[in-house]
């Protein structure tokens, strides 16, 4: 009966200097490859945005002006996680919303305004300000964020 107990342990130790040599050729091939688990979340992505303006004089020496986001139109991945940061750089204020996302804020001339989210739906959202949404209020100021 002790014979038996030495195959068996021998077959043990066998089986287990094969797994490590497995293990060690696993890790070996994946050496400086990052592997991403559940537990991590995705890395955010900074997009920078500012406000803009354009103003001219026309013949008959009337100032026009018009606002807008620049870049006008950004493009994100679906499932991607942003951070929209816009600079006012021309007028006072801008109270925003981005339509589809139930996201609104304010940005404000000299500051910076930071909204965070997740793309999760395929689309295009406009974000719109709503101080210059028409001509008639030097608009309409209208970017595009294009989720793909």
């Amino acid at each position: 009966m002790s014979q038996v107990w030495i195959i068996k342990r021998k077959h043990l130790y066998l089986a287990a200097v094969v797994l490590l040599l497995l293990l060690s050729g696993v890790l070996y091939m994946n050496r400086g490859k990052i592997v991403p688990t559940l537990a991590e979340p995705a890395p955010e992505r900074t997009i920078q945005m500012v406000v803009g303006e354009f103003k001219s004089t026309t013949k008959d020496g009337k100032t026009i002006e018009a606002y807008r986001w620049d870049p006008g139109t950004v493009f994100i991945e679906k499932g991607e996680r942003i951070k929209l940061s816009i600079y006012g750089v021309n007028g006072e204020s801008h109270p925003f919303l981005i339509e589809g996302l139930n996201i609104s804020g304010e940005v404000k001339k000299g500051k910076e305004t930071i909204v965070h989210f997740t793309a999760d739906q395929e689309g295009t959202y406009r974000i719109i300000c709503m101080t210059h949404a028409d001509i008639a209020h030097s608009g309409p100021m209208i970017g595009y964020l294009v989720v793909d």
